[in-house]
């Protein structure tokens, strides 16, 4: 199917390859299964042309299949076995398929607090994925800093793509932080889109710091790359700063070089 052959395609300038390198050999399969799952859910919830919201019913009822029965689309039967293999809970798939539902129906947020929740169901639960593949996603500290990361790496996601969301027609920037900031224009640079940019990037940031924590409680080679997640977030917002969070001349983020050299350190250290 078409969907298969795009997944491949975008995983491929994303950082998640380098660093599920990090990962034993033998789980590397398992994550790809989870990424694949993971971008098809966002690719049939912005791209897909026609009934958006019919093809993420479609999706849940491959999921369901996963479950109890045969799914039919290749990425769900790539899933299955992983699933089965690693009693990974069905709540998280359900929770992306949610989010992308509401990227259906929400075109921006009010408070922070609305848009944190949105990444409950759009962020949160790809670390809580991996954790399970890990086995270790009923440890309270673990799922918690592993919630606050994968957030803050959906924050720095959504101040790198004002622009793109913007052509989706969608603003994640909280209505009342834009107020804050006195931000009246977001589809060009400006003063106010600067300062309201460099909050929530902090905010992010902070959000970031939870990776020290994954990196010493899971401890050893998986430690380090957990944690080689969330210094790709940080890359992400130097990038930004060092681009005086302009997003709109170009993407600003860290290169695959650095990212490369960044994965090296975490296994040699």
């Amino acid at each position: 199917m078409q969907e298969v052959t795009v997944v491949a395609a975008r995983s491929r300038t994303e950082n998640f390859p380098i660093a599920s390198l990090l990962f034993p050999r033998p789980l590397r399969p398992h994550l790809r299964a989870v990424y694949g799952y993971c971008r098809l859910v966002d690719i049939l919830g912005d791209e897909v042309d026609g009934d958006r919201l019919a093809a993420l019913d479609e999706l849940e009822r491959e999921l369901d299949a996963c479950y109890d029965g045969a799914p039919t689309w290749p990425v769900m039967r790539e899933l299955q076995p992983t699933i089965a293999a690693h009693h990974l809970k069905r709540e998280p798939f359900e929770r992306l398929i949610e989010a992308n539902r509401m990227d259906q129906r929400v075109s921006e947020y009010e408070t922070w607090d609305d848009l944190k929740w949105y990444c409950v169901h759009s962020a949160d639960p790809v670390g809580r994925l991996v954790l399970g593949l890990l086995h270790r996603d009923d440890e309270r500290d673990i799922v918690a800093a592993s919630d606050d990361v994968c957030t803050g790496l959906q924050l720095v996601n959504f101040l790198q793509d004002v622009p793109r969301d913007l052509g989706l027609g969608r603003i994640y920037l909280p209505a009342e932080d834009r107020r804050r900031f006195g931000v009246l224009v977001l589809d060009a640079p400006n003063e106010p889109l600067r300062q309201l940019l460099c909050f929530e990037g902090a905010r992010a940031r902070r959000l970031l710091a939870g990776g020290e924590l994954l990196r010493r409680r899971l401890g050893g080679r998986i430690g380090r790359a957990v944690g080689l997640f969330a210094r790709g977030g940080l890359a992400a917002l130097e990038a930004l700063e060092a681009a005086h969070w302009d997003v709109f001349t170009q993407r600003p983020r860290p290169s695959r070089a650095r990212l490369a050299r960044a994965a090296v350190a975490s296994l040699v250290s």
